[in-house]
């Protein structure tokens, strides 16, 4: 079966903070247009401070995703602080045991993530937030391992539907946040939520496969 170790993780929770650190323009940007145009500042803080952290310690990928869950619930402003925050601590609650990442303790991973995302909101597919991008790409892996297909295959399957859930987005009207406030001016933008959701899920992803290579 594919897996991975649980101590060679980190280099997962490491390419997470550079890839919100190389898209941080690009997201303030993005919520700038609906929002108030500080979603790549706040997210590279907290990333940043999470990459500070983690630089030199000895942390397997349960850890990692702890410290980062930690820094993104306390230590950044904004609304996607504790979203975030939640759904990296719910991802390292469920990997804190295992020794071996594998395709079904991922699932495990990610729908304990989307549940507690989902707890703390009343966001639902189709408001134009990140539930959006988290709730399809959950379904096409929790799909795609239902369909005994590979651990790559169903992350791929994940990282796709990630990116449709976003793209989606654009033509949506914001019925929760800020963004409610512009009813129909809201269409015709991407949710900035959502491409954040997008570029950590398909960095999860490639980060996944590319460990599942060596």
């Amino acid at each position: 079966m594919e897996k991975f170790l649980n101590k060679d993780g980190k280099v997962i929770v490491l390419n997470l903070v550079k890839t919100i650190q190389e898209n941080k323009d690009y997201l303030s940007e993005v919520d700038g247009l609906i929002g108030d145009g500080d979603h790549g500042i706040n997210m590279n803080k907290g990333f940043t401070i999470c990459g500070e952290r983690l630089k030199d310690a000895d942390a397997d990928l349960s850890e990692s995703l702890k410290t980062l869950g930690r820094v993104l619930l306390t230590e950044i402003g904004g609304s996607m602080g504790p979203l975030y925050g939640t759904f990296f601590n719910r991802m390292a609650r469920s990997c804190k045991d295992e020794p071996e990442i594998n395709r079904d303790v991922f699932k495990k991973m990610i729908n304990e993530a989307l549940a507690g995302v989902s707890e703390l909101g009343n966001a639902k597919r189709g408001d134009k937030t990140l539930m959006d991008v988290l709730i399809p790409a959950t379904e096409a892996y929790n799909k795609a391992i239902e369909e005994n297909r590979s651990f790559k295959e169903a992350l791929l399957a994940m990282k796709e539907a990630a990116r449709e859930g976003m793209e989606s987005t654009r033509d949506m009207v914001a019925r929760v946040g800020r963004a409610s406030r512009l009813g129909e001016r809201s269409r015709g933008v991407l949710d900035a939520g959502s491409v954040s959701c997008n570029l950590l899920i398909a960095s999860l992803a490639d980060s996944m496969i590319a460990l599942l290579a060596n």
